[in-house]
């Protein structure tokens, strides 16, 4: 099986990390999950409905679509403030990237532990900048705003396209597809990963820098 690989990349102030990581983390995740399974029979289900709540950010222009379980909100969050916490810890200016890998279980025989497989990852680097001002701040929140948008646009265009997805499990299999573990959705078996580099490429943070400049000068 070829694993799929996505990559987003988006700059932040310190204070927007935890928003922006959110809303593409639940946005992906929106379109990875479903509603619980209600088996009948073997081979025979029903599929639960997937509540969706808007989210309006703090520090960015910009809201989001999440799926409204809070259960899966709280693993989400506690994941993101790991990495923020992280990403502070590295420095003043930082890089770094949190991944959404999407696996399936495979039984291997005993004694060994089942075989995880990645089908698709998705992979988001955060450059960290700071600035000046309270007025580069708020140009920088309008334009993150509009970057999560195209971001957003990107993520839906890539999961509409007609590829490999873990087909329907049988009763006795669901737990090798989907995670069970929460009450009211049912996401795709997933696991999120972080890694921190400690300092920011100088084009990156020159490029947010010249774009707020070009901004002001307007």
């Amino acid at each position: 099986m070829n694993c799929r690989s996505e990559v987003l990349e988006v700059t932040v102030e310190a204070r927007q990390v935890e928003e922006a990581m959110l809303a593409l983390l639940h946005t992906i995740l929106l379109h990875r999950s479903t509603g619980k399974f209600h088996y009948k029979k073997e081979g025979t289900y029903s599929i639960g409905t997937v509540g969706t709540m808007d989210i309006d950010c703090d520090f960015i222009d910009f809201s989001f679509v999440r799926v409204s379980s809070e259960e899966l909100d709280r693993v989400i969050r506690r994941a993101v403030s790991e990495f923020k916490d992280a990403l502070g810890n590295s420095g003043s200016d930082g890089m770094g990237q949190i991944s959404l890998e999407f696996y399936q279980k495979k039984k291997s025989r005993w004694p060994f532990s089942d075989e995880c497989i990645p089908w698709e990852v998705w992979s988001i680097k955060v450059n960290v900048v700071n600035l000046a001002n309270e007025q580069e701040r708020q140009i920088c929140r309008e334009k993150v705003g509009e970057k999560l948008g195209e971001k957003v646009i990107n993520v839906v265009e890539v999961i509409n396209r007609h590829e490999y997805l873990p087909k329907m499990p049988t009763q006795s299999e669901v737990d090798n597809v989907f995670d069970t573990s929460l009450k009211d959705v049912q996401p795709y078996l997933y696991k999120i990963t972080y890694q921190i580099t400690d300092s920011l490429g100088t084009s990156v943070s020159t490029t947010m820098r010249r774009l707020i400049k070009d901004t002001l000068a307007l």
